[in-house]
């Protein structure tokens, strides 16, 4: 069975990819932090789609955690078509006052995590017919972002990684793609420390996980280089090429600082 792995599918926009790709008969293994909620999902597309699933439950940010995993996925499958590298996480505030600790674990998860589990599974993905790596970056990859600024930096990590993976492997049978979504209603802004004032600004513009996975896979089997839901989202990561830079980031501070307190 052509199976797809998981990772930070246990909630939000993972667990949305894992639910769109059990859809489309792909085996899932999954795997995040809690066991517990990785399990009802299991459970759930055992029964809706009659598809194998299996977990892995691990902090992804610890040390080995990727070669781990990558074992791990090694004895459950030699049929891996799909490698979803969602796991991440956001911090709000301004860089000098966050624990440099809890940026480290951000960008250890963010960036590090995706390219190490990456190195680990392109072996096995290059064996398939036909493979993939969706990689989850952001809106925020396309400029810089006061107050989100490692995030932001993390994210554009993600979306430079994946156009220069793609094109090394543009012989290859492995499509690489990059999914960048804007505000959804997932527990991002709780997870990064957003205010309230600002986590109901986000609200107004939230697409849902469920609308974001579906297009974020049909793009990624379609074999696009990035995909990017929602016109309004669109617009403006086209707008950052020709808006200078200067500019994009005072918008982007005039939206986040307001609300630090």
């Amino acid at each position: 069975m052509k199976t797809a792995l998981i990772t930070g599918a246990s909630r939000g926009i993972g667990r949305a990819l894992a639910l769109e790709l059990a859809g489309r008969g792909y085996g899932l293994l999954l795997t995040a932090r809690s066991e517990d909620q990785l399990e009802q999902l299991a459970a759930e597309v055992r029964q809706r789609y009659k598809v194998e699933a299996h977990v892995f439950a691990a902090d992804l940010a610890a040390p080995g955690a990727a070669a781990r995993l990558a074992e791990w996925v090694g004895a459950q499958t030699t049929e891996l078509a799909v490698l979803v590298n969602n796991a991440g996480y956001g911090l709000w505030g301004r860089f000098e006052e966050l624990p440099l600790a809890q940026q480290q674990n951000m960008l250890q998860l963010n960036m590090l995590l995706p390219t190490e589990l990456t190195h680990y599974l392109l072996p096995q993905l290059r064996r398939q017919p036909k493979a993939y790596i969706l990689n989850i970056a952001s809106t925020a990859a396309y400029q810089a972002v006061p107050t989100l600024t490692l995030y932001a930096a993390s994210k554009a990590f993600l979306l430079t990684f994946s156009r220069g993976l793609r094109y090394e492997l543009r012989d290859s049978p492995v499509s690489v793609t990059c999914l960048s979504p804007g505000a959804t209603t997932t527990d991002f802004a709780d997870r990064a420390g957003m205010s309230a004032g600002l986590q109901e600004k986000a609200a107004k513009l939230s697409m849902t996980p469920a609308d974001v996975a579906r297009i974020g896979i049909e793009g990624l089997l379609a074999g696009e280089a990035e995909v990017i839901p929602g016109a309004l989202n669109r617009i403006s990561a086209k707008l950052t090429s020709f808006v200078p830079k200067a500019m994009t980031e005072k918008i982007a501070a005039g939206i986040y600082e307001k609300y630090l307190k």
